[in-house]
């Protein structure tokens, strides 16, 4: 629940998909009447949150999602973070990978659809991560046959993605946009892994130290390194 301190609204729904509904949390900033609007005009930026392995209990509410969604909302963006197929009230059942990839590219569209905001911060933790830089490299390669080639990837911000259950072999990443964080104990994905590959594909790594996988303890110091490491 947003602090009594913030005016911005969030609308949860149900979008159409073709797993057949996906839920939905969109939060849009205020325009200067102070009405919830996703067309503000001093809007520019848009983020897109993906969760983790849906076979692991992840939804839209793992609370590393949620400090994306909070540092996305203090910045002034336009937040939309969403359930995979078969998790809360997404319909459907697990889509192995394949389909996670499809739900997050239907809510991108969706969100398309709904803001003119065209600046696009992409997030997502473990399973998710993967699934978000999968978005990033449909969004380069094929923007235009999707309808959304207009957006302007300014991060890519990958927390402790799942980089050794999912195959990255044909994998393009964002160079420049993309950034990369995880615990230094993290005991799901191998610490050596996760800097195998931030150095295999040339990106911006940081190490949160003394804490695992799910940021335990550590989730304002992650909020402060999104702050620091997200383009202005």
């Amino acid at each position: 629940m947003l602090s009594p301190a913030h005016s911005q609204s969030t609308h949860s729904q149900l979008i159409d998909a073709p797993c057949g509904k996906l839920e939905v949390d969109a939060l849009w900033q205020t325009d200067s009447t102070g009405v919830a609007n996703p067309n503000a005009t001093s809007v520019e930026r848009v983020a897109i949150l993906c969760h983790p392995n849906p076979l692991q209990e992840g939804t839209m509410m793992n609370k590393v999602v949620t400090t994306m969604y909070r540092f996305a909302r203090d910045q002034n963006m336009h937040v939309v973070r969403f359930n995979f197929r078969g998790v809360g009230q997404s319909t459907g059942e697990y889509g192995n990978v394949t389909g996670e990839i499809e739900d997050a590219l239907t809510v991108l569209q969706w969100i398309h659809s709904q803001t003119e905001a065209r600046k696009l911060w992409i997030g997502g933790f473990s399973f998710g991560g993967f699934i978000a830089a999968k978005l990033a490299q449909l969004v380069n390669e094929q923007g235009a046959f999707l309808g959304v080639d207009d957006f302007d990837i300014t991060d890519l911000a990958l927390i402790a993605p799942s980089i050794e259950k999912n195959d990255t072999s044909d994998l393009l990443l964002p160079t420049a946009q993309t950034f990369m964080i995880y615990g230094a104990n993290d005991e799901v994905i191998a610490p050596s892994s996760l800097q195998q590959f931030g150095e295999n594909f040339g990106i911006q790594t940081h190490i949160i130290d003394d804490t695992g996988h799910f940021f335990h303890g550590k989730l304002g110091e992650l909020k402060q390194l999104l702050e620091a490491l997200s383009s202005k």
